[in-house]
């Protein structure tokens, strides 16, 4: 049944398969953007996993330092998920409140590291966490390269762990989340769900709808399928564990930005472990199922949080149409689109990070800014 390259023959060959492996590249060429730091023909150590867990450690590279007062959390979800976070107590004596990272898929704490300090400047209580299965959170198979989840809702659990561990018990209110991407998808879903964690959302780029997939219906019928025949936990066709020390900047679809590229691809060069490959079969199924829920016309009616959204104008990884479609049926909500700027905006260069920053202070009223 299964050929050379481990995947049914059958599947691999046939001219009226090839329309559907251009589709599975097109996804894959964005989504290896997402993780684009591995480290080259080196296969990830699950031992490396568990020691950074045991570590208790954030990681800091030159020009890229821990923010000051951090202190490491390390948690484990209803399901039995362990989770690294981190808390960033207030500066000033009257806080503004708290402050959630909700990070991209495949990104990690370090990244943030930069907008922390900014939050913090601005008188907030900051807490950043790793999603499960990437960053120094667990892995949900053996393989820790593999980005895998089986469905979006298990990211619920990982909110909960931060609600009852560290939000609770040590942050002062209002609570607002900022989510990116994969994050901004995570949070759209709880709070369309009825969940009332966060007092506001701050949400960049949001994976609502995936850009330039030629065939949609066909990605999502031949993920759905390899699915049910068990192959979930696979990478999908043209995935791997590497894809290069970090791919050249130019032709990047996530930001105009070379300093900021640059300094992300460092810190996985120097600490692999928090790295991770390209999603399986079914983590695009699970993705292809939140967004088909999020698309539905009615869901963003039934979304009651104050929502501000910041969209990319030249994001190639995240179609923009979707996202106005969505910020249209808000019932409190609000889209500003940054012309020119591309998909993570929070790693863009100045100009478009100042103006991200203008529409925040605007939102947040307690902003020290």
């Amino acid at each position: 049944m299964f050929g050379a390259s481990g995947w049914p023959a059958r599947i691999r060959g046939g001219s009226h398969i090839r329309g559907v492996q251009e589709v599975f590249d097109k996804i894959f060429k964005i989504f290896a953007q997402l993780a684009n730091s591995a480290i080259e023909n080196q296969r990830a150590n699950p031992g490396e996993f568990v020691a950074s867990l045991q570590a208790e450690q954030l990681f800091e590279i030159v020009g890229n330092p821990v923010p000051a007062g951090a202190q490491q959390r390390n948690l484990i979800t209803a399901d039995d998920v362990h989770l690294r976070a981190a808390l960033w107590p207030a500066r000033f004596a009257s806080s503004a409140g708290t402050i959630v990272l909700c990070q991209g898929r495949s990104e990690f704490i370090e990244k943030y590291f930069e907008v922390i300090e900014e939050f913090l400047q601005r008188g907030f209580t900051v807490v950043a966490f790793d999603w499960r299965g990437q960053g120094g959170s667990e892995r949900q198979l053996p393989n820790p390269r593999k980005g895998h989840v089986d469905h979006f809702k298990a990211f619920w659990s990982d909110i909960a762990a931060i609600k009852d561990n560290i939000l609770a018990p040590d942050c002062p209110r209002p609570w607002a989340a900022l989510g990116h991407s994969m994050g901004g998808a995570i949070l759209l879903d709880m709070a369309g769900g009825g969940d009332a964690t966060f007092d506001r959302l701050i949400l960049t780029a949001p994976m609502i709808d995936l850009y330039a997939v030629r065939n949609p219906k066909t990605a999502r019928f031949l993920a759905a399928a390899l699915n049910i025949l068990g192959l979930g936990g696979r990478y999908a066709p043209g995935g791997g564990d590497t894809f290069g020390n970090t791919l050249p900047f130019s032709g990047n679809l996530l930001t105009s930005d070379p300093r900021r590229y640059a300094r992300a691809g460092e810190i996985l060069t120097q600490y692999p472990q928090i790295g991770l490959g390209h999603p399986t079969v079914g983590w695009i199924h699970a993705a292809f199922q939140v967004m088909d829920k999020l698309m539905q016309p009615e869901f963003p009616r039934r979304t009651y949080t104050p929502i501000l959204i910041l969209g990319a104008g030249a994001d190639h990884v995240i179609r923009m149409e979707a996202i106005e479609a969505f910020a249209h049926r808000l019932k409190a909500g609000k889209l500003i689109v940054l012309p020119h700027c591309e998909h993570e905006i929070l790693v863009e260069r100045d100009p478009f990070r100042a103006q991200f920053w203008a529409a925040v202070d605007a939102f947040l009223p307690n902003a020290n800014s």
